[in-house]
């Protein structure tokens, strides 16, 4: 059996993370500013893990469904979610956000309504890691 998996140099590892972290950060960003009308640095540094973390969905479980993609992306972003919000905003007290005013939500950092907005935040964002995948790092794989 041909192994058909190309070998990355590490240059090339590190422009793609280089990429994916900063297209990440400020796509995020930049939503945020949209919905909320501000955002603090944190929410980049966020962003940019849950990007990296949803390409990497896509580019290694491509064979799964894409709503289960999405679910899985779903699920990174909300754990990214709380990781942050127990770090900056429990420990530290930046009170960054606050979803103790929700439903079903977990000491205020995440919550059902979100996590479901996460999900359908997933469709676009796993056809924008095919594009990137393609357009942008020229690899079907």
């Amino acid at each position: 059996m041909k192994n058909t998996v190309a070998t990355k140099s590490p240059e090339q590892i590190l422009s793609e993370l280089f990429f994916l972290f900063l297209s990440g950060g400020v796509l995020y960003y930049g939503l945020e500013i949209l919905w909320r009308g501000y955002s603090h640095w944190t929410m980049a540094l966020g962003g940019a893990v849950c990007f990296f973390l949803i390409y990497r969905i896509n580019e290694h479980l491509r064979f799964l469904s894409l709503p289960l993609r999405a679910l899985l992306g779903a699920a990174s972003i909300t754990a990214t979610e709380f990781l942050i919000g127990c770090i900056c905003n429990l420990w530290l007290g930046w009170k960054i956000w606050d979803y103790s005013g929700l439903p079903y939500h977990i000491l205020g950092q995440i919550c059902l309504p979100f996590s479901l907005l996460w999900f359908l935040l997933c469709f676009p964002v796993c056809g924008l890691c095919r594009l990137i995948r393609r357009k942008v790092f020229l690899s079907d794989v």
